[in-house]
């Protein structure tokens, strides 16, 4: 199949333009409910194949979960340990799709695994062999066994007390935000209408069959109805709620399937981990897996695995997981970071799905895989699942309606090859500007805006919020701080004071309605210690 790329000039978002879009009498092939990482995949992978799409997202795209991960592109290590073969298998095929149609936003990583037992490099490393063989040639680079100094070269502040030797092996890193801004943007062009800050508020039914949704427009309180052959339920950790409404509807009982799990991450500065390889933990104390990773500057330390029962939309962390994170920290790193060092502190909730009949308090062993269910509605949810596979979650989807009729079938296939917004055409250079790379090929549209000259500081400049503002959905300080910069997660304070400039800039774009205030409040939070 012919490669598909997108190219410049970038497409407008104004808001007046999609919402006079939005009221427009139309019947959609397709409606989604959830603008993360599936829904934003299901609406491109839907309008690349011609279908007409609505998408609306209740906040922010990638507000949640999908603005949250822990930054990598994997085929799931601890998966293959668990004798997960399948899902090894088809997180790397996706894996080389991911880095090949967003290499501005995805780029392989080397990871160490540091030895301090005189079985671990060989055990672990037997292990990565096979993860080496299941990738074939998609393989980012052999595993290798380090000697201790090695180890020391790659990574310079491990704890040299017992240090042995290591393990070093290749997976991927990317940045999730903006990964599903261009999912969104991509999808845009391909002719499909998202609109965030538009949450769907009901679902509407004729004859005992889903035909349609209830949105408000945020903003404006305006409500509307929008007509669809067929609806997606892909609202991450919050799809029960949509399903009970669809339940009741048509007069069924429905039990939830979502055992939402925390994780939590903590971001240091970059001088506890000095380098630009990773370091894994494979077991650690309790027998979790834990990250320091090398992001933007700074380092990622996490994650934890916790059961949660309230959805909040900004969840906190407990004592107890920041304290499980920098101990096992100070086990493994010869500098510990402490709660002074913190520079961030966010948590997601991942969308695990139960097992029948299940009422556990551990998620460590629930489902990492998606599913699909129909109700006899024609409600199409989608659930489980972690962004390096969102590609083949789409497709699935896709194959689903298709399987229940929802949808007339066409080929599928068609995101395999695609290039997302921003990927360089064939000779075209990414800029290796530091904030700018993350634009790839659109650098030059940035650049060419006001300000492009200003630095506001941590990498933004006057122009990247501008272009926030005029092609990245951007409405408020915290879309622009969070999600098209990384600031609020890699250094709060300084995105707190950045705030107020930027919400100037904001209003100068036409948005009367920045949430200064809001956004101070959230970097406290991010900036606070739990109890």
């Amino acid at each position: 199949m012919e490669r598909m790329t997108f190219e410049s000039p970038p497409l407008p978002t104004r808001r007046a333009d999609l919402l006079e879009r939005l009221k427009a009498p139309h019947t959609y092939d397709l409606a989604i409910i959830g603008g993360g990482a599936t829904g934003l995949g299901v609406a491109l992978d839907a309008a690349a194949r011609g279908f007409s799409v609505v998408l609306v997202e209740s906040h922010d795209f990638a507000k949640g979960t999908s603005s949250r991960a822990t930054k990598l592109v994997h085929g799931g290590v601890r998966y293959l340990a668990q004798g997960n073969i399948s899902l090894v298998r088809e997180a790397l095929h996706e894996r080389t799709h991911l880095l090949a149609n967003a290499p501005h936003l995805a780029q392989p990583l080397p990871f160490v695994m540091p030895s301090y037992k005189f079985w671990e490099a060989p055990f672990y490393g037997v292990g990565l062999k096979i993860y080496d063989a299941l990738a074939g040639k998609a393989g980012l680079g052999p595993t290798e066994f380090l000697t201790r100094a090695e180890t020391l070269r790659c990574l310079p502040t491990a704890r040299q007390a017992g240090l042995k030797g290591g393990v070093k092996y290749w997976d991927g890193q990317f940045d999730d935000a903006r990964l599903a801004l261009a999912l969104a943007r991509s999808a845009a062009r391909a002719g499909a209408l998202l609109v965030n800050y538009c949450p769907a508020t009901g679902l509407v039914h004729a004859g005992g069959k889903l035909v349609g949704l209830r949105v408000t427009d945020q903003e404006s309180g305006q409500a509307l109805t929008l007509r669809a052959k067929c609806i997606v339920n892909a609202a991450g950790v919050w799809v029960d709620q949509l399903r009970l409404l669809d339940g009741q509807a048509i007069g069924r009982d429905v039990k939830p399937v979502v055992a939402p799990s925390q994780g939590v991450h903590i971001v240091v500065d970059r001088s506890f981990l000095p380098t630009d390889h990773a370091l894994l933990v494979p077991k650690t104390a309790d027998g979790r897996v834990l990250f320091a990773v090398p992001w933007l500057g700074k380092t990622i330390l996490g994650t934890t695995d916790t059961p949660r029962n309230d959805l909040a939309r900004e969840p906190l962390a407990f004592r107890e997981e920041v304290d499980f994170i920098l101990g096992e920290s100070a086990r493994y790193l010869s500098k510990a970071p402490g709660p002074a060092d913190i520079k961030s502190i966010w948590v997601g909730l991942r969308p695990l799905v139960k097992p029948p009949e299940d009422d556990g308090d551990s998620t460590q062993a629930l489902s990492r895989e998606h599913t699909v269910l129909i109700s006899k509605s024609g409600l199409v949810t989608v659930t489980g699942g972690k962004w390096t596979t969102y590609r083949a979650m789409a497709e699935d989807v896709l194959d689903n309606c298709f399987a229940a009729a929802l949808l007339a079938k066409r080929p599928g296939g068609v995101t395999a090859d695609l290039k997302l917004v921003g990927a360089q055409s064939s000779g075209q250079k990414i800029s290796d500007s530091p904030g700018l790379h993350l634009y790839g090929s659109e650098a030059a549209a940035v650049l060419a805006l006001p300000g492009a000259g200003r630095l506001l500081g941590g990498g933004l400049t006057e122009a990247m919020v501008r272009f926030s503002a005029r092609y990245e959905y951007a409405r408020t300080v915290e879309d622009v701080l969070a999600r098209r910069s990384r600031l609020l997660f890699l250094d709060a304070a300084l995105a707190k004071s950045l705030a107020p400039e930027v919400a100037s800039l904001l209003e100068q774009e036409g948005q009367p309605h920045p949430r200064s205030q809001e956004f101070l409040v959230l970097a406290d939070q991010y900036l606070t210690l739990p109890v």
